[in-house]
């Protein structure tokens, strides 16, 4: 997603077990990462513009994520809720941007199980589960708030080898 998040979107050392220290413009490379190493967490507490301008994108007019009265009285909940594709291309973008340029995202699963509310600052992450041949790391990903898991998933990734051409 491009433009402004939020105002409370920030990043954290990407390796932070391992002490290497990196940027979304730096490449992390396949023999720098290790088995329970974390990605660069995103974290992001989406406003209702963000989410008008997400409903306008996907043709999403269901009322839930606009409409307080309609969510409160007739969905029964405390809020608008953000929308789990959102929460799902933010979780994305947290891999993408962890991967760098030429890294490439080869699978990517979640599950949305609980409800974010407009700003909760949302955690988006993931650990890394395992290394395969040609390049490849399996993740367990996240969106959370707090400590509560909402979106769990999991994820490849192909990352660059140094030793290649």
């Amino acid at each position: 997603m491009s433009g402004p998040v939020s105002p409370a979107s920030r990043r954290e050392n990407p390796l932070r077990k391992k002490g290497v220290s990196t940027s979304a413009r730096e490449q992390v490379w396949f023999e720098d990462v290790a088995t329970d190493d974390e990605i660069t967490p995103l974290r992001v507490t989406v406003d209702e513009t963000q989410m008008f301008f997400f409903s306008a994108a996907t043709y999403n007019g269901h009322r839930i994520h606009y409409d307080k009265d309609w969510a409160r009285d007739t969905e029964g909940y405390d809020n608008i809720l953000v929308h789990g594709p959102l929460q799902a291309a933010l979780l994305s973008r947290a891999l993408t941007d962890w991967i760098g340029g030429a890294g490439r995202l080869v699978a990517f699963s979640v599950q949305n199980r609980a409800i974010a509310y407009p700003g909760q600052e949302l955690t988006f992450g993931g650990v890394v589960t395992g290394k395969q041949e040609g390049g490849l790391i399996d993740l367990d990903i996240y969106c959370k708030v707090g400590d509560e898991v909402l979106m769990p998933g999991t994820a490849t990734v192909a990352l660059p080898s140094k030793a290649a051409p």
